[in-house]
């Protein structure tokens, strides 16, 4: 699922694409994926269409929170978390200093 969604949000242009695997780290999820979208526009045609995506894949629909102002979007799929935010708030919040400070994280190749 985490790749599945890493290439969806790859192709939708989502920018510094980072994916954190939590196994042994938390019992939340299994990996979380962050990235950021351009403006809140994008943000939340991102978070739409990876929450379309999940429902497609799984049958289920995800828990998504903060799309009313898409600075950051939250879908919680169950075994992937991903976080989607416009570059500012994502800097201000700078989850990759607290959920990527070793080697389980990487950045995506995607240009």
């Amino acid at each position: 699922m985490a790749d599945a969604l890493s290439k969806l949000l790859e192709d939708d242009k989502a920018e510094d694409l980072i994916v954190v695997e939590l196994q042994g780290k938390s019992s939340l999820a299994d990996f979380m994926i962050i990235a950021s979208g351009r403006s809140g526009r994008h943000v939340a045609a991102l978070a739409d269409h990876v929450a379309q995506e999940v429902k497609k894949l799984t049958g289920r629909t995800p828990s998504v929170e903060g799309m009313p102002n898409a600075d950051w979007v939250l879908i919680d799929t169950g075994d992937v978390i991903v976080h989607l935010f416009r570059p500012e708030v994502r800097e201000f919040y700078n989850l990759e200093k607290i959920w990527a400070s070793d080697k389980s994280a990487h950045r995506s190749n995607a240009t």
